[in-house]
Parts: C-alpha cells; sequence; structure tokens
C-alpha cells in the first residue's frame, strides 16, 4: 500500500472496501467514518463502540470487516434511493398527462424543473443536517462555495441530460450508455487529478459493463422500444461526461480540503447551493416557471411524482457524497452501475418475468468480478497486517 499511498489515491487504483480517510495527508484519525472533527464527541464515541464491535467478533482482521459493513449500507442505500428515483423520473417524463394551453402534447415540459425541484430539497435537508452537526451553515466548512461549483454544473447538466435522453433513445441504447460510465470515470480521474489506474482495474472495468450491458439488454423485450434519435445520443455523451466529470471533482474537493475537514452534509450543501444558483436562472432565462406551475396545477400526480422524486434524490446524495468519501467515485460508480441489475432483478420477482440464460451469464460476470476485487483487497489487508505485526523476540 506504500506506492498507493504516494499518489494520494489508494482508493482509485484498488476502489472496493477501501478507506480513504487513509489517503488524506490532513488528519490522523481513521476511526470516524465520517471525516468528522474531534468536536462531535458523542460521534466519536459511537465510532468508538463500532471499533469495538468489530475488534470482538471480527478479531483477526476487524478494519476490513468494518469497512465491508460501511460499504454495504451505502450499497443498499444507494440501491433503495435511487431505483425509487430512477423508476419516478422515467414516470414522469414519459407518463401522457393531461394536456394545458402551453403543452398540448400533455408531456411533462421541463427536464430543467425536475433537476430544480430535486435540488431544493436537497439544499433544505442539507441547510439544517450541517446547522444541526456544525453549529453554523457556513461558517465551519473549510471549503470556500465557488469550490463546489464546478462539479454543481456538471451535476445538474448531467441530470438534465439523463431526463432529456429518455424521450429519444431505445431501451438497448440506454444500458450500453449507463454501462460503460467506469472507464470515463477512472479517465476523467486521469486528467483532473493524474490518477494512474493499472491496466487490470481496466479489464475488470471492461468486463462489469460488457456484464451490466449483456444482462440488462437480454432482460426486456424491445418491441415497444421507441426508435433512437441523434439528439439522443447527443444527451446521453452529455450526460456520461458530466456524470464522470462530478464524481471526480467531488472526491477532489474532499483530497484538497482534507477528508477531515469537509463532510458528506456540507458537501450536499455546497454542491445544491451552487446548483439551485444555476438552475434557477436556467429556468427564468427560458421562462419555463410560469408553464411547469400551469402544468403542475393540472397535473397534481406530477406534482407528486416530482416531490417523490425530490426526496429519494436528497437520500440518495447523502449516500453518493458518504460512498465517494470512504469509498471513492470508481467503488460508487460501480454500485451505480449494477443498478440496472438489481431493477431488472426486482421486475422480474414481482411480475415474475424469466431471466434468459443469456442474461444469467451476464450477471456471474459482473458478480465474479466485483468478488474477486473484494477478495483481493481482503488479502491485500491480510498481507499488509502480516507485514506490520511484531515478531515474536527469541528466547
Amino acid at each position: 500500500m506504500g506506492e498507493e499511498d504516494e499518489q494520494g489515491m489508494a482508493s482509485q487504483t484498488q476502489p472496493l472496501i477501501e478507506n480513504t480517510n487513509s489517503t488524506s495527508s490532513n488528519h490522523s484519525d481513521h476511526t470516524l467514518p465520517m471525516g468528522d472533527n474531534n468536536d462531535n464527541g458523542g460521534m466519536a464515541k459511537g465510532h468508538s463502540g463500532l471499533d469495538a464491535l468489530f475488534h470482538q467478533y471480527f478479531g483477526h482482521n476487524p478494519e476490513f470487516f468494518k469497512q465491508a459493513f460501511k460499504f454495504a449500507l451505502c450499497f443498499c442505500g444507494l440501491q433503495a434511493s435511487y431505483l425509487t428515483w430512477g423508476y419516478m423520473q422515467e414516470l414522469i417524463m414519459t407518463t401522457q398527462f393531461h394536456p394545458t394551453n402551453r403543452v398540448p402534447e400533455g408531456k411533462f415540459p421541463s427536464a430543467a424543473f425536475c433537476v430544480f425541484s430535486n435540488r431544493f430539497l436537497a439544499v433544505i435537508v442539507a441547510l439544517i443536517s450541517v446547522r444541526i452537526r456544525k453549529g453554523a451553515f457556513f461558517a465551519n466548512n473549510k471549503a470556500p462555495l465557488i469550490a463546489f461549483t464546478p462539479c454543481a454544473l456538471s451535476n445538474t447538466m448531467s441530470s438534465w441530460s439523463q431526463y432529456a435522453s429518455l424521450k429519444y433513445v431505445s431501451f438497448p441504447v440506454q444500458t450500453v450508455f449507463k454501462s460503460s460510465k467506469i472507464i470515463p470515470v477512472m479517465m476523467m480521474g486521469k486528467v483532473l487529478k493524474g490518477t494512474n489506474y493499472p491496466l487490470g482495474q481496466y479489464v475488470e472495468a471492461l468486463l462489469i459493463t460488457v456484464g451490466v450491458a449483456i444482462f440488462s439488454i437480454m432482460s426486456k423485450s424491445s418491441d415497444s422500444d421507441k426508435n433512437t434519435e441523434l439528439i439522443g445520443l447527443v444527451f446521453l455523451l452529455c450526460y456520461i461526461s458530466f456524470d464522470s466529470f462530478t464524481s471526480q471533482w467531488q472526491d477532489r474537493v474532499y483530497t484538497e480540503y482534507g477528508r477531515a475537514n469537509v463532510d458528506p452534509y456540507q458537501m450536499m450543501l455546497g454542491v445544491n447551493m451552487s446548483a439551485i444558483i444555476i438552475t434557477t436562472t436556467g429556468l427564468l432565462i427560458t421562462g419555463d416557471f410560469p408553464i411547469v406551475w400551469e402544468f403542475l396545477l393540472a397535473n397534481p400526480v406530477a406534482f407528486r411524482y416530482n416531490v417523490i422524486t425530490a426526496i429519494t434524490s436528497a437520500s440518495g446524495q447523502l449516500c453518493i457524497f458518504y460512498t465517494i468519501k470512504e469509498f471513492g467515485p470508481i467503488a460508487f460508480t460501480i454500485i451505480m452501475t449494477t443498478r440496472q441489475m438489481f431493477s431488472i432483478c426486482i421486475s422480474a420477482f414481482i411480475f415474475n418475468h424469466q431471466i434468459s440464460f443469456k442474461a444469467a451469464i451476464g450477471a456471474i460476470l459482473v458478480f465474479s468480478v466485483i468478488f474477486y476485487q473484494i477478495r483481493r483487497k481482503y488479502l491485500a489487508r491480510q498481507g499488509a497486517k502480516a507485514k506490520v505485526s511484531p515478531t515474536p523476540s527469541k528466547s
């Protein structure tokens, strides 16, 4: 692990079950998974109890299993939030609502407003959380607001592009693009932070991409799919590019200002404060506010869809920022890439659909790579522990 620490991003080269706090040069206390300062005594005590629990039951490698537990919580939180969010997102953009004078086709008129509603609730949640935990909204945030603006802009454009693409692309095309995000994220890490990834990790990313694409495409009939238009491909390319930039820039903020100095709630507040300014400006310029207002009055169900989407977006953001802080953007991207597989599995279970043999091959490929990564990390930790263990003195 010494070579990776010199690069300053061990979580990037071995993404799963990795505590990125250990790579920060700004603090030495690695017991606080949220990276908080020690002024929060209650949190410190709680995590000391968690440490003791893992030492008691997993004495041979407690740190690995503690990280595995936290990773499992991140995984479940992200899956629950964004499976719901993705379903509601597509429902908003594809449902035929009641037409209005300004929207005679009956389709939801503004993807930008969907982004705005998500950011609006996220700002409220973040303000309350930061005020409770830090005692002030901005005074204890070491990173200035401008530091969050680039990823806020890219995140806003990523969300808008994804909403907009749903009208123009078929399911297989969506799947291929969404399952290929891991490699663009790695390339963006090289551009933004100079992170070097071993060839084996690119191979693993490619295998996961292929496996998810096979599983998703082979699990759904394309009889009712719409045709793919060029504008839809442009939107998807923008989505992939902006999304790759977002997670890597967030990790750069954590690294630059210290993981102990910027917790996930402060990251959520900083990103969404910038994003709400950007989206509000865009809606005012385009004149979408009165159009959407009229549409929501005529379609209360569309308002409820937006509220549910905003709630799951806020809970998902909390999981995102914590996951990136603890495990890095590659691990986060892998979780979000496999989300499509779990969505299809849940649908198959609920509606008694059959998953084909070819789809099962794709799933086996994905989980084989993931479990290989986990096993490799476990063995690496065991080897590092053996090296630092004191040698018994000869009598």
